[in-house]
């Protein structure tokens, strides 16, 4: 079955607990946390106190994802606030192999990232270590933009060099275009303002995990 992601970056920023709630109740699996340093993409968001807030009521993983230029420097932070899975960008300088093997040894999920102009070759050597690997359906820093579908075959091509770890696509990602996404081999479907405007995210997000 898909697993569903709302990023809450979509969420209301004075009623973030009320619509985390929100989501958890609707049924998501895990709850997606954008970090943004204004630096790797042009935009602000969420710091290591909005995840260590989100930790005391959560029920589900927390997923987040390090958009910044040097997330190195913020791992233990992140960690310490209570990050089920942190992902980083391929893209950025610093040892990647290191920063994978500093979050499995605190025992959290690791995972990699890729903007839409990214190959697959950039995370292919790291595979092995890797639980997730996020595929950028749009340009990341901003949400609300349409889905990149030229990043489809990014997914298949994993599937298909036998990648078994989750794939999970950010941006973009709405009811009408999931399916053709799950046919490419994703697992875990980031999604914002389509649930978080939804009138019923609870029915939504049963035909969203019906949908594989």
């Amino acid at each position: 079955m898909i697993k569903i992601a709302p990023s809450i970056l979509a969420a209301d920023p004075l009623n973030l607990e009320r619509d985390a709630r929100r989501m958890m109740d609707a049924g998501c699996d895990w709850l997606h946390v954008d970090v943004m340093d204004a630096h790797f993409v042009h935009n602000l968001a969420f710091s290591p106190d909005t995840v260590r807030r989100l930790e005391e009521i959560t029920t589900v993983p927390l997923d987040v994802h390090l958009m910044m230029n040097h997330p190195e420097r913020y791992l233990d932070v992140f960690l310490d606030a209570g990050a089920d899975r942190i992902t980083i960008h391929a893209e950025v300088s610093g040892s990647l192999q290191a920063m994978l093997d500093k979050i499995h040894r605190r025992g959290a999920k690791a995972g990699l990232a890729l903007k839409p102009g990214t190959g697959i070759s950039a995370v292919e050597p790291f595979l092995d270590e890797t639980d997730l690997v996020l595929t950028m359906t749009v340009e990341p820093g901003f949400g609300g933009q349409k889905l990149n579908e030229s990043v489809l075959g990014k997914i298949a091509a994993l599937r298909k060099i036998g990648y078994q770890g989750e794939i999970e696509a950010d941006g973009g990602v709405k009811e009408h275009n999931l399916q053709s996404l799950i046919d490419q081999g994703l697992s875990v479907a980031v999604m914002g303002t389509a649930l978080f405007r939804s009138d019923d995210p609870k029915a939504m997000m049963a035909r969203l995990h019906a949908m594989g």
